[in-house]
């Protein structure tokens, strides 16, 4: 596993879950407002930054009965070849393990399902669900990719687990009429989430990622809430993460 990150602890990340976060290295995706950008090409991470197994592992024994889960994020966790048996390691350990993915591999993710080692995953739906749209947030060129995106909602659907689906707002990328697109083909008695954008600020940014970042601008309470309303007459349950 490459990890480029870990946080010990989380309120927030599994609903009504306190667990820790690794984050993975490397993403096929290039969205321009992702929050952790210095994640998605993994041969640009300083070496002696990345995180040893041993350590996350090594923490968890010291918080079995304390922790209640491990949240999986990135970059793109399902690019990791050696994912599923971290999963296992994890699993045997007695902790809950939630997902974040974009989704473009779903064969990772039928593994996981079917054999009962993920509890909650979470997927990331950028634009509506065509090749165009989802192409100008992404920036994926092979439209294969993308039906495999498609084959991952379907999937999680009709997974038996609990999940979510959240997409990302920004000023400017997507209006209301994408958002009611995206809540009917999603549609499920599970919340769909919208994330309002928030700027990173980290200080290991450079200068041009900096500057891209200060280009977006997050939505008004307003904003947020009439889409929230639009996704919900839709009969979608909606959830507005600030």
């Amino acid at each position: 596993m490459l990890i480029g990150g870990f946080q010990k602890v989380s309120l927030i990340d599994y609903p009504g879950k306190m667990v820790a976060i690794v984050f993975t290295l490397g993403c096929n995706f290039n969205c321009p407002y992702c929050h952790n950008r210095e994640l998605i090409f993994a041969n640009k991470f300083p070496k002696d930054r990345l995180i040893d197994e041993k350590e996350i592992f090594n923490f968890l024994k010291r918080r079995k009965g304390l922790l209640e889960g491990v949240s999986i994020t990135g970059g793109e966790p399902t690019l990791q070849p050696d994912l599923i048996d971290f999963i296992s390691k994890i699993k045997e350990m007695g902790f809950l393990v939630k997902l974040d993915s974009n989704g473009t591999n779903p064969d990772v993710l039928e593994k996981l399902i079917k054999n009962k080692q993920v509890d909650y995953l979470a997927m990331d739906i950028k634009a509506p669900l065509r090749f165009k749209d989802y192409q100008k947030i992404s920036k994926i060129k092979n439209e294969k990719l993308f039906e495999k995106v498609l084959k991952s909602v379907k999937l999680i659907l009709n997974s038996g687990i609990d999940f979510e689906f959240r997409t990302s707002l920004t000023q400017g990328l997507l209006n209301k009429e994408d958002i009611i697109d995206i809540a009917k083909s999603i549609k499920s008695d599970k919340p769909y989430y919208l994330q309002n954008y928030i700027n990173p600020q980290k200080e290991e940014l450079d200068e041009e990622d900096k500057k891209r970042y200060n280009e977006f601008k997050p939505l008004s309470d307003e904003e947020l809430n009439d889409l929230a309303e639009a996704v919900e007459s839709v009969g979608q349950k909606c959830i507005i993460r600030n």
